[in-house]
C-alpha cells in the first residue's frame, strides 16, 4: 500500500469515529421509549362492588367480564408473601381489599408495591377461603386455586402512566390500635398502628425460629399501648429471619390477614417495623408468671397464679378460699421497670373481684430489697372492682401518676390479704406502665 492510500484510509477511519461520536453526543443512540398499552381498556365495576359478590360461604364462579382496578400492597421480595398478591382500591383511605392466588413467585418484579393493576375476573372463583375473601383459579383440590403462571397475564395487567407502569405512593391506613385492626373489613389492606412493641416474652428472639439451620414459619406476639395483642406471622423464607427483634416501641405497618379464625399480620420487610421509642411495660399474663414478676408468700398456702379467665384470657388470680376461708398475705411484685429518660409516667391495670374481703393494695418503690417486709413502699390510689357479687365486672384502675418516680427504676407491687372470716378472689390483668 502506498503512503497516499494509507493516509486516505486513516482519514476515513477518523471521520467515521468522529461521526459516530457526534451521533452519541446528539443522543441519537438512546434506547427508544417503551410503549405501554393497557390490556384492559376500561373498568366496568369497582373492587368494592366486585368483592360484595362473594357469598357468605363457599365461592362463586365469575362468568362475565368483571373489570376493576386495585393498588398492590404486598411484596414477596423479602419472602414473607408466597404466591399471592394483596391489593386495595385506593392508594390511601381504601374502602375494600382482596388477594389473588397465583402460581408464580417474584411477583414484586412485575407488580411492586403501589403498582396500579387492572383485573378481569372472568373465569375465576371469588369466595371466602380460610378466613379471607380471595379470587383464584378453578381447582378440584381447593376452593380458591392458584392461577397458573402461564395464565396470570390473562387476568392481571398493569395500568399505564405515560410510557410505563403507574406506581402510586401508598399511605397506610392509620388505625387506633391492634384490636381495631382485627376486623374483616381490613383484611388485605395496608395499615399502620402506632405505639406497638414486641411482647416481653419475645425479646432476645429473632424474627424466625430455626431448626437444624432451617427457618420455620414463626408467630411473634405484638402488643399496643392499650394491651391489645396480635401476632406478626413470618414465613420460613423471610430473608431477614435471623435479625433480632427490636427492643423498643414505635410504628408498625402491616398487611392485615387472617387464617381461619387466627389473625396473622404480615410485614413486607424490616422497613415496616420502626421501633425507636422507649418501651412501655405491659403484662397480659400470657407467658410465665416469673418472666416479669416475683411472687412472695408471707402467710397461707395459696399463691398468685395464672388462670384462663382474664380480659381477655388469661389473667393472674389470688384467692384465700379453698372450701374454707384461709388467712393469707401474698405479694405480686414486678421486676424492675425503667422510667429512665421519661418526663411523665403512669400505671394502669384492671381488676375483677368476687366475695367479700379486703381490697388489693397497690404500692411502688425504687429500692426493692428482695423482701417486701423490709422494703419502703409508697401506696398508690387506684379504682378497684366494687361489684363483688359476681365475676366479669372488670374495672379499669384509671391512670395512676408515677411522675414522682421518673428517671428511676421502680417495682410495682400488689398485696393480697385474707382471713379466716373473709377471702375475696381477686383477678388482675393488663398491667401497664407508659411514659413519655
Amino acid at each position: 500500500m502506498n503512503i497516499k492510500k494509507h493516509l486516505n484510509l486513516i482519514t476515513a477511519v477518523v471521520y467515521a469515529i468522529s461521526f459516530m461520536m457526534s451521533c452519541v453526543q446528539k443522543d441519537e443512540w438512546e434506547t427508544p421509549p417503551i410503549k405501554c398499552e393497557n390490556k384492559f381498556s376500561s373498568t366496568n365495576t369497582t373492587l368494592a362492588e366486585f368483592k360484595a359478590l362473594a357469598p357468605s360461604s363457599g365461592y362463586v364462579l365469575i362468568t362475565e367480564d368483571k373489570i376493576f382496578d386495585g393498588y398492590v400492597v404486598s411484596s414477596d421480595e423479602s419472602g414473607n408473601f408466597y404466591k399471592t398478591i394483596s391489593f386495595q382500591d385506593k392508594p390511601e383511605n381504601p374502602t375494600a381489599a382482596l388477594q389473588i392466588e397465583v402460581n408464580k413467585s417474584s411477583n414484586y418484579a412485575d407488580y411492586p408495591v403501589g403498582a396500579h393493576i387492572r383485573i378481569n375476573a372472568k373465569g375465576l372463583r371469588l369466595g371466602l377461603d380460610r378466613g379471607a375473601v380471595k379470587i383464584g383459579a378453578v381447582d378440584e383440590s381447593f376452593a380458591i386455586g392458584r392461577v397458573p403462571e402461564s395464565l396470570v397475564n390473562r387476568y392481571i395487567s398493569g395500568v399505564c402512566n405515560g410510557n410505563g407502569l403507574d406506581v402510586a405512593i401508598m399511605k397506610p391506613l392509620e388505625l387506633a390500635n391492634l384490636k381495631v385492626a382485627q376486623n374483616a373489613n381490613y383484611i388485605n389492606m395496608l395499615v399502620k398502628v402506632s405505639n406497638v412493641q414486641f411482647s416481653s416474652t419475645e425479646l432476645g428472639k429473632k424474627y424466625l425460629d430455626y431448626e437444624a439451620g432451617a427457618g420455620k414459619d414463626t408467630d411473634r406476639k405484638i402488643v399496643d399501648e392499650f394491651g391489645n395483642l396480635a401476632v406478626i406471622r413470618n414465613s420460613a423464607f423471610f430473608n431477614a429471619g435471623s435479625t433480632l427483634l427490636p427492643n423498643g416501641k414505635g410504628d408498625l405497618t402491616f398487611v392485615v390477614n387472617r387464617y381461619n379464625s387466627s389473625w396473622q399480620m404480615l410485614i413486607r420487610n424490616l422497613d415496616d417495623v420502626k421501633f425507636s421509642g422507649k418501651r412501655f411495660f405491659f403484662e397480659g399474663f400470657d407467658g410465665n408468671l416469673n418472666d416479669n414478676w416475683f411472687t412472695v408468700n408471707i402467710t397461707g398456702e395459696q399463691i398468685w397464679n395464672i388462670q384462663q379467665f382474664g380480659n381477655p384470657k388469661p389473667c393472674v388470680v389470688m384467692s384465700g378460699f379453698t372450701n374454707i376461708n384461709n388467712a393469707n398475705e401474698d405479694w405480686l411484685i414486678s421486676k424492675p421497670i425503667s422510667l429512665e429518660d421519661f418526663s411523665t409516667a403512669a400505671l394502669s391495670f384492671e381488676t375483677d373481684g368476687r366475695y367479700n374481703g379486703k381490697p388489693l393494695e397497690v404500692y411502688i418503690t425504687d429500692n426493692y430489697t428482695n423482701d417486701p417486709l423490709t422494703t419502703t413502699w409508697t401506696p398508690l390510689s387506684a379504682i378497684l372492682d366494687t361489684n363483688l357479687s359476681a365475676f366479669n365486672t372488670w374495672t379499669y384502675s384509671d391512670d395512676i401518676s408515677l411522675d414522682a418516680f421518673v428517671g428511676k427504676k421502680v417495682s410495682i407491687a400488689f398485696k393480697y390479704t385474707s382471713s379466716t372470716a373473709e377471702a375475696t378472689a381477686w383477678q388482675l390483668d393488663n398491667v401497664r406502665v407508659i411514659g413519655n
